[in-house]
């Protein structure tokens, strides 16, 4: 039996993803093992993920994404951390209809969830990435190709001894920079008091990326995000979400 007949489309080994050694003295996130054997796709989800993923979808490797030939067309790319369910990406992307979007989440129902919302609303400018987001980033991501980075809502990991496993790291500050053309956008929101304070404490650690006031009517990328369910409830709970703009510097190249 071949490796295609056993192997899932958009499968990833279990255990440790794999992770790069960064040797610049700063911080990355440090993820344990991670389990896909729970959260089935539906029968349905699971007929559009095989009709539809050899087109739009594509798993971690060290082959360097490009955009134009993935698309079928030039135009900014905006790479979303962590997309969840999509429900933001997908409610955005036809309002960004120029920008091609690429979603990168490690949780397969999550994207099966985006791909179908994708297919029923007839939207074609989202691609999918399932894997770490600093691993795509270091591997998939061509340095100065990006019009703008998303990370909305990322895990908060609250515990202290967890904290080293938070995605927004000054050393993630450092690579996304470094994918951002300059003038290209990183935004980042949270509903999590202790996640702001500790994004706030990052704001000038990464000297390539200039923090930006919100709202910023300017911003080359659409800032208005949907209200989601998650954040719904949120902000039923009292919960304030933050959000956090920086831009790149012009002339000042981050060290990758």
């Amino acid at each position: 039996m071949s490796t295609s007949e056993t192997t899932p489309k958009g499968a990833l080994p279990y255990g440790r993803p794999p992770q790069t050694e960064f040797d610049d003295g700063l911080d990355y996130p440090r993820i344990g093992g991670v389990s896909f054997r729970r959260g089935t796709l539906t029968p349905n989800q699971a007929a559009l993920w095989e009709e539809h993923w050899d087109r739009v979808g594509r798993t971690l490797s060290d082959e360097v994404i490009d955009p134009e030939r993935w698309f079928g067309r030039p135009g900014p790319t905006i790479l979303e951390i962590g997309s969840g369910t999509g429900t933001s990406t997908v409610a955005m992307a036809p309002r960004e209809a120029d920008h091609n979007i690429i979603a990168v989440e490690l949780y397969r129902p999550g994207l099966a969830k985006l791909l179908g919302a994708m297919v029923r609303g007839g939207v074609d400018n989202i691609r999918l990435v399932r894997g770490d987001g600093v691993e795509v980033l270091q591997r998939m991501i061509a340095p100065g190709s990006l019009a703008g980075v998303r990370v909305f809502f990322p895990d908060p990991w609250p515990k202290a001894r967890h904290h080293k496993r938070r995605i927004l790291q000054s050393g993630t500050l450092r690579l996304i920079a470094s994918r951002l053309a300059p003038g290209g956008v990183l935004h980042a929101a949270t509903d999590h008091a202790g996640y702001a304070e500790w994004i706030e404490d990052l704001r000038e650690v990464e000297p390539a990326l200039e923090p930006m006031d919100w709202p910023w009517p300017e911003c080359p990328i659409l800032l208005d995000r949907p209200t989601t369910k998650f954040e719904r409830r949120g902000l039923g709970l009292d919960h304030e979400i933050r959000e956090f703009v920086w831009r790149r510097r012009a002339g000042e190249e981050p060290a990758r």
